[in-house]
């Protein structure tokens, strides 16, 4: 191509219309290569790391997302008044929007993406599949028309066959997706996703596809110029999922061999083709046992899962979506594209995978990341999380030479992860990455569901766990004499201490010895511990002929300690007045499971409800969670309104128990 027939597009300050460890990232790479960059912001946000790192920041709105980061008319505006010329959307909230790249192009701004024409043909989860199935590939059998009514619905459903998929056509990331397994639960789980979808996209709509038995989660990473150029960057590998979201992503896949991954490749290079494509694309496809694959979707943005594809391929994917916007071509032939090596990713979110992935928001009391691999995050230590947007925090990332390299390093850099203060799945990705089902590379979307006991069981001690907890509970005590190694001719009593870890009770005594070794006593047995070394945040000791390191973090009366790669939680609850609060349900009262808004009163005062039937739907970190009667009874008293936000264990419901005759 002649350097006259480049059309070129100038900009040199880009918005980011987006939030956390997306807008950093974007930012590292806009800096190098010489842009300004300004963020938005949420008034949950006002105090962010994106926005202290920009060189402008505009506030967009209130703390929902769609009183925020969804307001076109908000971002067009923050573009303006700062002065930036372009945009990037990052992923999520209005990245594959049509709406707002055609704002943008109206307002004379450049939109870091796809054309408005390309995000609506292939955006749209139905638009895409009708042109895959008109080019002839293979898709999930389904329904994606324009008659969206319930009755529609539910006969289209039937038509396909349970279990059938519920999929938002707008947007990604598991939000609005639904699997229905029967008829009856139908009704429900179609009112529930479009809840979703509308609060996460801003677009009710929704399509069904046929549940695939068991597949892999295979993604092809594309690229296309303005010049009718594209390539395709290999596959990932995204199986490991919960609620529909991906938790793992690996490239390449261990289930593609070269010549899959060049037919899946061509069909894709293919497809953008057939659109004059420009920018970065994900084509999504399920991978059944027979090598058979099927379309499902295309994402017009940049993936979560990116690092992943820069890792082997060498390439920054943010700096080829600046140069293709700015109207240069690609510059890469497919025969020049190289893969090196393996790359996985995790997601860490703020949740407590042992029960059910709840969502967690709070104060991060202590942050500090691993620096052998790379860490694309937005926190630091006293960071507040909180419960309106998606509960992924940071992504871990490792290279190695081979993918069970990869896959050490990443489990090694996740038990040095110090994430005190908010739940995360930091175990449970651990677990996930040392199973031997992931270390054979024979997982598939069923991985979580088929292995979840063997996931969740930590494998853990509980009395030595607490013995430990008790020890730096005496050693970091503010009034307790200075440590020193060594022997002590002083006079030493047992402490009496009394300590929650992880949600159970231990009454432990601790006496120092005279010898300076220190006994935790509970439970009938005694551990015996030796210390090496004690610093600010890390203790070095020796317990049973085994010398270890733990870090910890005191907090008030909370102390959190990162021991053999799992955080405990513990509580002082020596001086401590007794519980009394109900907690449990039994009482008749239903207590929000998580900081989160109320979406659906399902329940009027005066309704008898059975034991376990749906009574209210909490949203939060734009995932929807029913919280059930724990009782039978009578619907005495509703707490709540639709819209209202509430904090962890507020009585939302009230039910009276039915009287026995």
């Amino acid at each position: 191509m002649s350097k006259g027939s480049v059309k070129a597009t100038t900009f040199r300050k880009i918005l980011i219309a987006n939030r956390g460890e997306i807008a950093l990232r974007i930012m590292r790479t806009a800096r190098r290569l010489g842009y300004g960059v300004v963020a938005v912001h949420s008034d949950a946000d006002r105090d962010a790391l994106h926005v202290r790192a920009a060189d402008e920041a505009v506030r967009i709105g209130e703390a929902l997302p769609s009183q925020s980061y969804l307001r076109i008319e908000a971002i067009i505006a923050a573009a303006k008044a700062s002065g930036a010329d372009a945009v990037h959307p990052g992923y999520g909230f209005l990245a594959e929007n049509e709406d707002f790249a055609e704002a943008c192009r109206k307002a004379g701004l450049v939109f870091i993406g796809p054309s408005p024409e390309a995000i609506k043909a292939m955006g749209n989860k139905a638009g895409a599949k009708e042109i895959m199935l008109a080019a002839g590939v293979p898709c999930v059998p389904g329904y994606q028309g324009a008659d969206q009514s319930d009755g529609a619905m539910f006969a289209e459903a039937e038509r396909i066959g349970f279990p059938v998929m519920i999929k938002a056509v707008a947007g990604g990331g598991g939000r609005g997706m639904r699997r229905v397994t029967d008829a009856a639960a139908f009704p429900d789980s179609l009112r529930s996703a479009r809840s979703e979808a509308q609060g996460a996209f801003g677009d009710p709509g929704v399509i069904l596809e046929r549940a695939i038995v068991d597949p892999r989660h295979i993604e092809i990473q594309v690229f296309g110029d303005r010049y009718g150029n594209a390539i395709h960057l290999g596959e990932r590998d995204c199986s490991v999922q919960r609620r529909h979201q991906k938790l793992i992503e690996e490239a390449p896949s261990p289930a593609v061999s070269p010549e899959l991954r060049a037919r899946m490749g061509a069909i894709a290079v293919a497809a953008i083709k057939s659109i004059g494509y420009e920018g970065a694309g994900t084509l999504e496809f399920l991978l059944d046992a027979s090598g058979e694959f099927y379309f499902m979707e295309m994402n017009t943005r940049l993936q979560v899962e990116h690092p992943v594809t820069e890792a082997i391929t060498g390439l920054d994917l943010v700096e080829l979506q600046l140069r293709v916007a700015g109207g240069e071509p690609l510059g890469l032939r497919q025969e020049d594209i190289r893969f090196s090596g393996h790359a996985i990713e995790v997601r860490l979110c703020s949740e407590d995978a042992a029960h059910d992935f709840m969502p967690q928001s709070g104060r991060m009391a202590l942050w500090q990341m691993p620096s052998e691999i790379r860490v694309e995050h937005a926190l630091q230590s006293g960071s507040e999380i909180p419960p309106f947007y998606d509960s992924m925090i940071a992504k871990l990332i490792s290279h190695g030479t081979t993918r069970d390299q990869a896959r050490r390093k990443l489990i090694h850099g996740l038990e040095q992860t110090a994430a005190f203060g908010v739940t995360t799945n930091q175990a449970f990705l651990a677990a996930c990455l040392a199973h031997p089902a992931f270390a054979a590379g024979e997982a598939t979307t069923a991985y979580i569901g088929k292995y979840r006991d063997d996931l969740l069981a930590q494998h853990r001690d509980a009395p030595s766990d607490a013995a430990l907890s008790a020890l730096l509970l005496y050693v970091t005590d503010r009034h307790a004499p200075p440590w020193r190694n060594g022997r002590s001719l002083a006079t030493t009593f047992p402490l009496p201490i009394r300590i929650e870890v992880d949600h159970d009770i231990h009454d432990v005594e601790i006496v120092r010895e005279r010898d300076g070794s220190y006994v935790a006593s509970l439970d009938g047995g005694e551990y015996r511990f030796e210390i090496d070394g004690l610093g600010s945040d890390t203790i070095r000791f020796r317990s049973s002929g085994l010398m270890e390191a733990a870090r910890f973090f005191r907090d008030g009366d909370r102390l959190y300690i990162l021991h053999r790669g799992i955080t405990l939680s513990v509580r002082d609850l020596t001086l401590a007045a007794p519980a009394t609060a109900a907690t449990t349900g039994s009482d008749g009262k239903v207590r929000a499971a998580m900081n989160g808004r109320v979406v659906a009163v399902l329940v009027k005062q005066g309704e008898r409800v059975a034991a376990g039937q749906p009574v209210m739907t909490l949203e939060a970190m734009k995932m929807e969670h029913v919280h059930t009667a724990p009782i039978a009874g009578t619907i005495s008293a509703i707490d709540v309104a639709e819209g209202e936000q509430v904090t962890t264990g507020k009585i939302v419901v009230e039910i009276e128990a039915e009287v026995s005759v």
